[in-house]
Formats: structure tokens, C-alpha cells, sequence
């Protein structure tokens, strides 16, 4: 098995501080669908032809028609089909097909000494936020928060522009209406984050990130409105919301409440707990465990601007 100190030993200094970029992907590149969390409801038919509507060559893993409890495969099967992806140069990207549970179960026995001699680019949201911030908080590696093969028959042709733009490429930038709780100002740093239950699960470990001068992007779902609130306290407890250069607060759907109402929204949670520091904060920002799940390139430079009644964000 291999061992997750070994990698974090290694220290960062061997990448560039501008981050490992893996190779955009252009047309007749392999990619890979893979299971490292839960098992799948259905065929991936309809991620299989639009990835090859795009050009793309598609590989399909073992995890994609396993199964072992609610899990694709045992710890061992997932995190060797995982392996075999990041060692075969011949894949050029690895998307996950969808979260659930799982991924932090097998990460351990996974050796990415491979990806940072050879990148290529991670897709996926939610339960791969683990994968997210292993690969950049031991790689500073780019990756892609964005639709997986799962959530793609219902997923906004939007959202599934912005993932292919950001496989091949192109620009991304954001704008759109602003919320009335947004806090105003202007952010310039590394864009990290991903699911708020995840980023508290990996925290303290070798999957951790330094969330200084970083813009933190947040979703969740399916969250009770404490629980919420105390992860984010949990977080600010540790320092990590003090020195942040902005804080982009995605979908936080069918969140649920207790018998006695707990008496705060998110934003208004969010708020409160980050009232103290001035750095840009908004809400709404469409992405996240909704329809419109627009692309986020985790690891790369970003400039968010809150002001008046819009919010941009520019990938530098």
C-alpha cells in the first residue's frame, strides 16, 4: 500500500507555484470514466456519447459495472482502477462518474507518483473534493470541478459547455446577478475549495490545503442548517477563513432543518461567521448539486469581483 506521507514529504518545492497544468485536450484524446465513491444506478450512455460528440475516445473502467455494498468495487477495485488511469499516458482525463461516499476510503492506496510526472486533468464535484484537494495540496495541481457522467441527462447544456471549455481550453469567466446579502470587493488568488462536508473531512490530513490568499469556493446538499453553521465555525476555529482573498458560496441545496427552526438562511449563517474579515464574498454562484453546475479549474488563479448588482469571476 502506499503511503500518503511519502508524497507529502516530497514537499512542493519540485512544482511550479503557478500550479501543474495538465495538457488541454484535443480531439481523438482518451478519456477515462472511473468510480471512486459509489456505485452507479445505470449505464453511462449518455456521458459515453457526448464525451464522444466532443472528439473524445472513451475508456470506461472496471468500477463503472461493479459493485460491493453501495460502493463501485471494493476499496482495493476502486483505487486500482483509479491507478491504472493515472499510470496509462495514453489518458489524457479522469472523470469520475459520480460522488456519493467512497473516495476517502481508497485515496491511501492510490500512488500518484505518475500524475506529477505526467498530469491530467480530474473531473468531478462533491465526494471528489477529496481527490480535489489531495492533488493540489500535494501537486498544486489543476483540476476541474465540474459535471459528472451521473448528473449529465440532467445537467444544463450551460454547464456542459463550460465543462468542455475548460477540457480543450478556452476561457472561462462568470458573470451574473448579484445576491442582497453579497459583500462588495474586488479578490485576486488560487481559486480551492469544493464540498463543505469533504473539506472538514480531509482537514488535518495529508489532503488538507493552506487556505491563505486562496479563494474558497463552498457547496453542499442534503446538509441540516447546524450543521452547516458548525462546519464553518469548525473552520474559522482553525484560522482558515481569516486570511482568504475571497469566498464564493455555490448551491446549497435541500438543506434541511430540526423541529426547532435553527433561526438562519446559509448566507445569513455564512454572514455572521465571516462578518469580521473584508474580504468579497457571494452567493448563488451556479455551481454545485444543481442543474447548472458550471466548470471551476481548482488550482488555477482567479479574479473575483463582487460590485453593486454583479458578481464576475475571471480565471487569469
Amino acid at each position: 500500500m502506499h503511503n500518503p506521507a511519502d508524497t507529502a514529504s516530497s514537499g512542493l518545492s519540485d512544482f511550479p507555484a503557478s500550479g501543474l497544468l495538465p495538457p488541454y485536450l484535443k480531439k481523438g484524446d482518451k478519456i477515462a470514466i472511473t468510480c471512486p465513491a459509489k456505485k452507479l444506478p445505470h449505464p453511462m450512455t449518455d456521458a459515453v456519447a457526448l464525451l464522444q460528440s466532443w472528439g473524445l475516445e472513451v475508456v470506461l473502467g472496471d468500477t463503472v459495472t461493479a459493485s460491493y455494498h453501495q460502493f463501485a468495487g471494493d476499496d482495493d477495485l476502486r483505487a486500482h482502477d483509479l491507478q491504472r488511469f493515472i499510470d496509462d499516458d495514453n489518458i489524457k482525463a479522469i472523470i469520475a462518474a459520480r460522488g456519493g461516499y467512497g473516495t476517502i476510503r481508497m485515496i491511501d492506496k492510490v500512488d500518484f507518483g505518475r500524475f506529477a510526472q505526467n498530469p491530467k486533468w480530474l473531473i468531478g464535484f462533491s465526494d471528489i473534493t477529496v481527490l480535489h484537494t489531495h492533488l493540489f495540496a500535494n501537486y498544486r495541481a489543476q483540476t476541474i470541478h465540474g459535471q459528472m457522467p451521473v448528473n449529465i441527462p440532467d445537467a444544463s447544456k450551460h454547464s456542459l459547455d463550460t465543462l468542455r471549455m475548460a477540457l480543450f481550453g478556452e476561457a472561462l469567466n462568470y458573470n451574473y446577478h448579484a445576491h442582497g446579502l453579497n459583500r462588495s470587493g474586488e479578490g485576486l488568488g488560487i481559486l480551492v475549495g469544493g464540498n463543505l462536508s469533504l473539506l472538514i473531512t480531509v482537514s488535518g490530513s495529508v489532503s488538507d490545503i493552506d487556505y491563505s490568499g486562496k479563494i474558497l469556493f463552498i457547496e453542499d446538499v442534503g446538509e441540516y442548517l447546524y450543521s452547516v453553521d458548525r462546519m464553518l465555525r469548525n473552520l474559522k476555529r482553525a484560522g482558515k477563513l481569516a486570511q482568504l482573498a475571497g469566498l464564493i458560496v455555490g448551491g446549497f441545496t435541500d438543506m434541511k432543518d430540526n423541529d426547532i427552526p435553527f433561526g438562519q438562511t446559509v448566507p445569513e449563517i455564512i454572514m455572521d461567521i465571516v462578518q469580521e474579515y473584508d474580504y468579497p464574498v457571494c452567493f448563488d454562484f451556479p455551481a454545485g448539486h444543481i442543474p447548472d453546475n458550471c466548470s471551476l479549474i481548482f488550482g488555477k488563479e482567479a479574479r473575483l469581483s463582487v460590485r453593486n448588482q454583479e458578481v464576475s469571476l475571471k480565471f487569469v
